[in-house]
């Protein structure tokens, strides 16, 4: 069975940082894309940053740039998301997401999806 586990999520003022972390099981990624979306509430779900098998490429939403950083230990098969100058708009639920043959924006290119972790931050 494989599962995605979200951890790091919690509470945070305005301007702060937060590190997410996401450790798969029972399947190896290593050869697929990874990232991490996002679904505030009443608002649909999406990217916020993914990575290729290797880490050579990744992609950002606009909105993340220069603030966030994605990461991936293939050793580990986790995939990584450290969060800076947090915003009052950064507040959601953050989901990892596996299994995509390219890095990718789509939501649909992902197999495997995490529970979530729930990021608040405060003003």
């Amino acid at each position: 069975q494989v599962q995605l586990v979200e951890s790091g999520g919690g509470l945070v003022q305005a301007g702060g940082s937060l590190g997410l972390s996401c450790e798969a099981s029972g399947r190896t990624f290593s050869s697929y894309a990874m990232g991490w979306f996002r679904q505030g509430l009443g608002k649909e779900r999406e990217l916020v940053a993914a990575i290729n098998w290797s880490g050579s490429s990744t992609v950002y939403a606009d909105s993340v740039k220069g603030r966030f950083t994605i990461a991936r230990d293939n050793a580990k098969n986790a995939v990584y998301l450290q969060m800076n100058s947090l915003k009052v708009e950064d507040t959601a639920v953050y989901y990892c997401a596996a299994g995509a043959p390219v890095v990718t924006a789509y939501f649909n290119e992902y197999e495997y999806w995490g529970q979530g972790t729930q990021v608040t931050v405060s003003s």
